[in-house]
């Protein structure tokens, strides 16, 4: 049915610009952005720092089917709808656009956190900002600055992205090695000056707990690597389908690397009980152990790099949904709009810094629960996607990764639901879930 399908798929125009390079950079920059240096105090006092690779490494391997799927499906259907696409063509088109609802979600809601986050970091290096509070959203101050700052860089990003996708695919570039270079600097530095002895005690809880709630807020750690789907219709002419594999396997086998790396660094220069409770826990433990400011300063200029890249590349992906939602008339159809010079989906893009300019008003009260609700929706993503393969492969290999995948992100999601699983939804993610379903609802009867 794959092979049937591949020959049915009329692309859309928009500019056809992308490389494998530039897809690795999009899955890997989607996925890690600056939660190792912002809720790594949340990640330690979740399953120290024994639980928390365990957390990573096993959510990792648990995603390789997952990975195997998309990869599978974007070769054989490359549309910028990625879910969107794949399910409707074996479900009905209620269970597409849930579907792809929900992956709106996942990677929307990455864009404000990004812009609260910038504020934290820049008020960070200079406590003025920290000044001019405007209101209090769930008790935490919103301050005029670090809301400008945010702004900003949603501003500067649809800029970028409306202009064409050879622009946003240089600057992810850019940061996604600019990272991975000043990320290796610091880890050299720790390894250096660290202790083993730090590690102690291994588990802030016993071992399957620790592991357990690391492992719910792994899937909003991990989403990205599915993203590349979502630019596929803007790859170059001589671009071959097998890249799109490539770049997907290892943007998710460098993504875990990278999160078991700066974990286990950080509580190797530094004992971990103390930083649980500590802003910027990793720039935290550095100082402490080095007493150099300027490695405190290179932290924050790796953070500020993967910030601008993980921010760009959910912003790539988010906006190509609601373009996709908008073509297949499942929300409003002038968001289907592509842009006649710039070959980019414009009216889309626009959107979604409108609505990213205005959820980064919640302030930084949205951070960590926002963590838990993008943790869910990817998980429901991942689930429709490995449902939709197996049902169009019949071949008994390929459908056992399928039924795999489907298992992995059905625990993912349950984990989340059912009260009896620690860390599972309050009262606070259920309302938000239950809101974001009625705006979709509303504009689904519109369309």
């Amino acid at each position: 049915m794959l092979r049937e399908l591949r020959c049915s798929i009329t692309m859309t125009k928009l500019a056809p610009k992308l490389r494998t390079l530039d897809y690795f950079s999009l899955g890997f920059g989607s996925m890690v952005g600056v939660g190792w240096l912002v809720v790594m105090d949340d990640w330690l006092a979740r399953g120290g720092p024994l639980g928390a690779m365990l957390g990573f490494a096993l959510g990792g391997l648990l995603l390789v089917p997952v990975a195997y799927v998309y990869g599978r499906l974007v070769m054989a259907i490359p549309d910028a709808g990625g879910e969107i696409a794949y399910t409707q063509r074996v479900f009905p088109s209620g269970v597409s656009f849930a579907t792809g609802w929900m992956m709106f979600l996942a990677y929307f809601i990455v864009c404000p956190w990004e812009c609260v986050a910038v504020g934290k970091i820049a008020a960070y290096l200079m406590p003025g900002l920290n000044s001019c509070e405007l209101y209090r959203v769930a008790g935490r101050p919103v301050y005029l600055p670090q809301l400008a700052v945010g702004v900003a860089l949603a501003l500067v990003i649809t800029a970028v992205n409306f202009r064409g996708i050879r622009w946003s695919a240089t600057l992810q570039n850019w940061a996604t090695f600019g990272l991975l270079a000043l990320f290796a600097v610091f880890v050299a530095f720790g390894v250096a000056r660290g202790s083993a002895a730090n590690f102690a005690p291994g588990f802030s809880h016993r071992g399957w707990v620790s592991v357990s709630l690391v492992l719910q807020v792994v899937p909003y750690f991990m989403t990205g690597f599915e993203s590349v789907p979502k630019s596929s219709e803007e790859a170059a002419p001589e671009f071959k389908s097998q890249g799109f594999f490539r770049a997907i396997l290892w943007a998710l086998g460098v993504g875990v690397l990278f999160y078991v790396s700066v974990i286990a660094v950080v509580a190797f220069v530094h004992p971990w009980p103390s930083l649980t409770h500590a802003s910027f826990a990793t720039a935290v433990a550095f100082e402490e152990a080095f007493r150099w400011r300027w490695v405190v300063h290179l932290i924050l200029a790796a953070a500020l790099v993967s910030l601008v890249k993980i921010f760009n590349g959910n912003f790539v992906a988010s906006s190509r949904l609601a373009f996709a939602l908008g073509r297949s008339r499942l929300i409003p159809s002038s968001l289907g709009a592509v842009h006649t010079r710039h070959q980019t989906p414009s009216a889309a893009v626009v959107g979604v810094g409108a609505l990213t300019v205005a959820a980064t008003l919640l302030g930084e009260a949205i951070l960590v629960p926002v963590t838990e609700v993008g943790s869910m929706a990817s998980a429901a993503g991942w689930f429709a996607a490995c449902a939709a393969y197996f049902r169009m492969e019949p071949r008994g290999r390929e459908r056992a990764l399928a039924a795999a995948g489907a298992l992995v992100a059905l625990a993912m999601i349950l984990m989340k639901l059912l009260p009896i699983v620690p860390g599972h939804f309050t009262g606070a993610e259920f309302v938000a879930l239950t809101i974001w379903a009625a705006a979709g609802f509303a504009l689904h009867r519109v369309a």
